[in-house]
């Protein structure tokens, strides 16, 4: 059996780490599909990173983890909802079950005959992607701790404290 658990991942985080360890060590699944989701965009506030840069922080999350029997695809947006769950299965390898917690994912894969359940959420009240891009762009060293070492490590690498500052610039963000 393999699943599909789709996201942007903008960064991928510790809650991102301790749901792909949820799924698949809690369920049946041979291999767990990280959609990439939105992989065309990136350089914007709310998308900063590539969907290349995105797939080297899961590398290296999920490594240091220990978590293995993942792949990891890029999913461009259509911006079309009845067609989004057939690009996306056009895509991907097959898979049996989508793991989500967007209503608006549930709805549509559960329309195309899926099987979708919902995931804990872990350290919601700090592991949000959109705190973390604030974090990096206001220069605050918190970011880091809400990201897996080798993830913060990367970050740095790319100067993303810098790309955020520059993509906030003039946004009043």
């Amino acid at each position: 059996m393999r699943g599909l658990l789709v996201g942007r991942f903008q960064p991928f985080h510790s809650g991102h780490v301790d749901v792909v360890r949820h799924v698949t060590q809690a369920r049946p699944e041979d291999e767990l599909i990280l959609g990439i989701g939105s992989a065309e965009d990136s350089y914007t506030v709310e998308n900063p990173f590539t969907a290349a840069e995105r797939f080297e922080m899961i590398s290296r999350a999920l490594r240091e983890a220990k978590l293995d029997h993942w792949i990891a695809v890029p999913i461009p947006d259509i911006h079309r909802h009845a067609l989004w769950v057939a690009h996306v299965a056009e895509l991907v390898p097959p898979f049996d079950r989508v793991y989500t917690n967007n209503a608006l994912t549930r709805t549509l894969f559960e329309r195309a005959g899926y099987k979708v359940e919902s995931t804990p959420m872990f350290g919601r009240d700090r592991l949000e992607g959109t705190a973390i891009r604030r974090l990096l762009s206001e220069g605050s060293e918190e970011w880091s701790a809400r990201v897996p070492a080798p993830v913060a490590d990367y970050l740095r690498e790319l100067n993303a404290t810098d790309r955020l500052r520059s993509l906030t610039a003039g946004r009043g963000a």
